[in-house]
């Protein structure tokens, strides 16, 4: 990132450039184009998927933010809203860190990014509301900064940790010596085990699996909205939905583990992984072998992403033990 670009370490620089901003917006409400279409956004469906998708696989980052689940499980928790305007995407919600304030994505499409913010900021001149766009992906920055952006706060403990997926996959190097062994422990304590992939015929009974991980989770606020959001990608799965892709790990009749992602372009973004501690190791195979099956099925997988940490400690740890090749960071932006 451009060492002009001027950031705000904290929230409350990011507060008063949203003030500031408001000022503009007032000052420029009377300003704004008369012959520029206003958007207009519907909330986002699981049919409306469809016609998103293609918009997502033209953005060229790697974020779970910008991936067809990614969208999917949280669309309620985010409220996200889409409209597309002259063949370009336009989705808002709110800020990732701070509910309660309305926010835009990166618009995705044939605009030019300057165009695309100009109506972004009409329909925030119009509707009373600060311009503001949440969880950019660093690589959009420069670009911001040629448009005339310099309110930039960095998203901390938002940034998706990124692997190489043959690493995952085969486990190979030094570096994964650890993790080979719980899985050759797996393998040693449960010879009848196999994976098998997640689909209709098998869902209802990783929908009942979700009772024990209901008793062994925690009963903090996002983690019972993310086994809800979960149960809600199982149901879609149930109804047929094919871009939603998972496995089943089993030890005889018994799920051990179950994991849910989808792919664009070169990346998979692993979104839903559980496991029962009653099985030693199920965690570290179910990893392995979902990356070795995704990575059958689809050769252009180049990446992994295995989403964010939330500035959970323990989370942290687990992911960073996996040798992530890139943190992809994420950022608020005043416009």
């Amino acid at each position: 990132m451009n060492t002009a670009v001027k950031t705000y370490a904290d929230y409350n620089g990011f507060i008063e450039a949203l003030r500031r901003a408001d000022a503009l917006r007032i000052r420029t409400k009377s300003k704004a184009p008369q012959n520029s279409e206003v958007l207009q956004f519907k909330p986002i469906t699981h049919s409306d998927m469809e016609l998103i998708f293609p918009y997502l696989c033209m953005e060229k980052g790697r974020t779970t933010d910008f991936s067809y689940a990614g969208i999917l499980m949280w669309v309620d928790y985010f409220k996200y809203e889409y409209a597309i305007s002259d063949d370009t995407l336009f989705i808002k919600g709110v800020v990732e860190n701070d509910t309660d304030t309305p926010a835009f994505s990166l618009p995705v499409g044939k605009l030019p990014l300057k165009d695309s913010l100009e109506k972004i900021r009409n329909y925030c001149n119009l509707n009373g509301i600060s311009p503001v766009l949440s969880a950019v992906p660093e690589y959009a920055i420069d670009s911001l900064e040629e448009a005339g952006i310099e309110s930039i706060n960095p998203l901390e403990d938002w940034g998706d940790y990124l692997y190489d997926a043959n690493m995952l996959s085969t486990l190979s190097g030094k570096k994964m010596g650890k993790k080979r062994n719980h899985v050759n422990k797996f393998d040693s304590l449960y010879p009848d085990h196999k994976i098998v992939p997640l689909d209709a015929s098998n869902v209802d009974g990783a929908l009942d699996f979700m009772t024990i991980i209901d008793e062994e989770g925690d009963e903090s606020t996002m983690a019972i909205e993310e086994r809800r959001m979960t149960r809600k990608l199982l149901d879609l799965i149930k109804e047929g939905d094919i871009r939603l892709e998972g496995a089943v790990l089993m030890v005889g009749d018994e799920i051990a583990a179950f994991t849910i992602g989808d792919v664009k372009n070169d990346t998979l973004f692993v979104h839903v992984e559980k496991a029962s501690r009653a099985f030693e190791g199920s965690y570290e195979k179910i990893n392995k072998e979902y990356a070795a099956l995704m990575r059958e099925r689809h050769p252009e997988i180049l990446y992994i992403n295995r989403e964010d940490d939330s500035g959970d400690e323990g989370l942290r740890k687990a992911k960073q033990s996996y040798h992530p090749i890139e943190i992809l960071k994420k950022y608020n932006i005043a416009l």
